[in-house]
């Protein structure tokens, strides 16, 4: 999975439910046509990070199809995770 390309934007949390700060993100990602992900479209990832004084941590995320805007129900791997948090984290310094 290669991001290639993102768009954040900083949420207001009103209720104060979640601490910290929390960054909507929507990321374009290219997978390998043998991926199960693979969609003639393109796919998109969108997610809710947070972050507090003592981590970051993915809130909600769900894959899209670009094309017909579905909702794909696939999860992210640890090692995926870990990677899109570093890259959204990158991103926001």
């Amino acid at each position: 999975m290669e991001i290639t390309n993102h768009v954040v934007e900083k949420m207001n949390d009103p209720t104060g439910i979640i601490e910290g700060d929390r960054y909507e993100f929507l990321l374009d990602v290219e997978v390998e046509e043998d991926d199960e992900l693979f969609t003639e479209g393109g796919l998109e990832l969108r997610l809710i990070l947070a972050f507090d004084e003592k981590n970051e941590r993915i809130v909600q995320y769900h894959f899209m199809d670009k094309a017909s805007r579905k909702a794909l129900d696939f999860a992210l791997e640890d090692d995926e995770e870990t990677e899109i948090i570093a890259y959204c984290k990158n991103k926001l310094v």
